[in-house]
């Protein structure tokens, strides 16, 4: 056993991996673009382990991150089409690299996790994940993959993810969500380690917004169709209120479309910078959040701005949103049934909120993932 990977916690509770003296390190992850929740986790991870080699499939041209080793993949025309490039992803992280490697760990949401590096047999396989590959094994969620034509693809494709992640140590899930994902399709077990948010920058309120009258409803992400903008525009106007719409997105067309036909006032933020997301969420009476995600990092960030959060009672909402205490969550997408939640909005302390979403900070990410590593090694 190689026991350097284990370390005395600091006074933080966190352990230091950074100090590592033999044994080689690889990190892996999927596609790297310039934004991301699963991007930042891969960032934070490397925080933990700056000397280890990183290797992606591919970067996009304007995502400024350094010392990624790009695969082979990165060199063909298939860069550009991610749906194009999933049936060869898992012949990737099979000829990736013949490097041999003490311990490998991938961030991953679709193939990642199946990476082999070398032929070492005493080489360690972790790996954090995102969610299984929704567009293969749920892709009722958000319609990728659902064409009744890629049935027989999927199917060969579960079979490929799931063989070739048998030799895959130890998982660890961003969320009970995932979790049982990962138990019902992989028939594994994992710890679960939430994602890292970075509270204290959202929970530092803007000088200019102290006095903020909260008087419009939120909702910040991709525009895309499963994250439902066009039912948060529906909610606004059931419940009389101006909206903001924060983010960018193939549905935009749609949305302004949309916002054309409301009869509430529905103003759209593009691309808001990180300093321009958090005076909005200071600004807003409440985060509109109708969707079920797998975890959800906008709802962590509201809350610790002291915003609730009204959404659905499904998926990463249940983990991170108290419901009652720092938001409301509901059963129904009738746009009818949030109306009396955003009502009742004033009875939440924005207090209580922050507090509550404290607990998912950049902080205890680095403690929980540096406490699972070490005892992987073991």
């Amino acid at each position: 056993m190689i026991d350097h990977f284990s370390a005395h916690p600091d006074a933080d509770g966190t352990r230091p991996l950074d100090h590592l003296t033999s044994g080689r390190v690889a990190l892996v992850h999927e596609w790297f673009g310039a934004t991301g929740g699963s991007e930042n986790v891969f960032r934070q991870i490397s925080n933990l382990l700056p000397d280890a080699e990183r290797f992606v499939l591919w970067k996009d041209h304007d995502a400024v991150e350094p010392n990624l080793r790009e695969s082979w993949l990165a060199q063909t025309p298939l860069r550009r089409t991610k749906a194009g490039a999933l049936p060869l992803m898992p012949l990737v992280w099979r000829t990736l690299s013949r490097e041999r490697f003490d311990l490998v760990i991938s961030s991953s949401h679709a193939f990642a996790h199946t990476v082999r590096l070398g032929s070492a047999e005493h080489t360690r396989y972790l790996s954090y994940v995102h969610s299984p590959a929704r567009y293969i094994w749920s892709p009722n969620f958000d319609g990728r993959g659902s064409n009744p034509l890629l049935a027989l693809p999927r199917r060969v494709l579960q079979t490929v993810d799931v063989r070739l992640s048998r030799h895959v140590h130890g998982y660890a899930a961003n969320s009970e969500e995932v979790r049982a994902r990962i138990a019902r399709y992989w028939r594994r077990d994992a710890v679960v380690i939430n994602p890292p948010v970075d509270v204290e920058y959202f929970a530092a309120a803007p000088a200019a917004d102290q006095s903020q009258s909260r008087d419009y409803l939120l909702g910040v992400g991709r525009w895309i169709p499963y994250k439902n903008f066009d039912l948060i525009i529906q909610i606004a106007e059931a419940a009389r209120l101006p909206v903001v719409i924060a983010g960018s997105g193939p549905e935009e067309t749609a949305l302004r479309r949309a916002a054309e036909r409301a009869r509430v006032a529905v103003t759209f933020e593009v691309r808001p910078s990180k300093e321009r997301l958090r005076r909005l969420y200071w600004g807003a009476r409440a985060l509109l959040f109708p969707v079920h995600e797998d975890f959800g990092i906008i709802p962590v960030e509201a809350q610790a701005c002291g915003t609730p959060v009204v959404g659905l009672r499904r998926g990463g909402l249940l983990e991170t949103v108290d419901n009652g205490e720092t938001g409301f969550l509901v059963d129904s997408v009738d746009p009818h049934s949030f109306v009396p939640l955003v009502h009742r909005l004033p009875e939440l302390s924005p207090e209580r909120i922050q507090a509550h979403a404290a607990g998912f900070s950049e902080q205890q990410f680095a403690a929980r993932m540096t406490g699972w590593i070490a005892e992987a090694r073991r």
